[in-house]
């Protein structure tokens, strides 16, 4: 048997409940940003996908941004420190990033300001493949494979596999 009892007044009610209400889409995405932080298009996304009205929406992310709460610019750098702290090159952050909504501008001052890729390509390259350096054409051909899926470019990839271009 299935119970249908009607809500309890007071109780937590959904976007779909209240869909032009702007404390509530506020409410919901600070509730949102309290798990982890979203750049502004997701967290758009997500209150219209929970039932919330465009014009709502659009003023709870500004009102976020306004108030530092949400930042493309931190949530970017934070992105690129994390993946490639995976070991992810990138050719694939940025890729992730712009699915994600963001500014080119954004996404290559994130890039730039991290890391050393050429060094981590070749830590990714020694965590999965070992310290030598690849011995025969096959193998070098195999850690190039897995360092441009892994989003590092070709010059990257040269570097850390040791694979010398023909000048010909």
């Amino acid at each position: 048997m299935i119970s249908r009892r009607a809500p309890r007044p007071g109780g937590r009610a959904t976007g779909a409940e209240r869909p032009a209400d702007p404390a509530a889409a506020r409410t919901a995405a600070a509730a949102l940003l309290a798990r982890r932080d979203f750049a502004s298009t997701e967290l758009y996304a997500r209150l219209i996908a929970r039932g919330y009205e465009p014009p709502v929406a659009t003023e709870a992310v500004a009102g976020l941004a306004a108030q530092g709460v949400l930042s493309d610019e931190r949530f970017a750098h934070d992105y690129v420190a994390s993946r490639a702290g995976r070991g992810h090159g990138p050719l694939r952050i940025a890729a992730e990033l712009r699915a994600r909504g963001l500014a080119a501008a954004l996404i290559e001052a994130a890039l730039a300001a991290a890391v050393d890729w050429r060094a981590l390509a070749g830590a990714a390259r020694a965590r999965r493949f070992g310290k030598a350096p690849p011995a025969s054409w096959k193998e070098k051909a195999r850690q190039a494979r897995f360092l441009q899926y892994r989003g590092f470019s070709a010059d990257h990839t040269r570097a850390a596999t040791g694979i010398v271009p023909d000048t010909d």
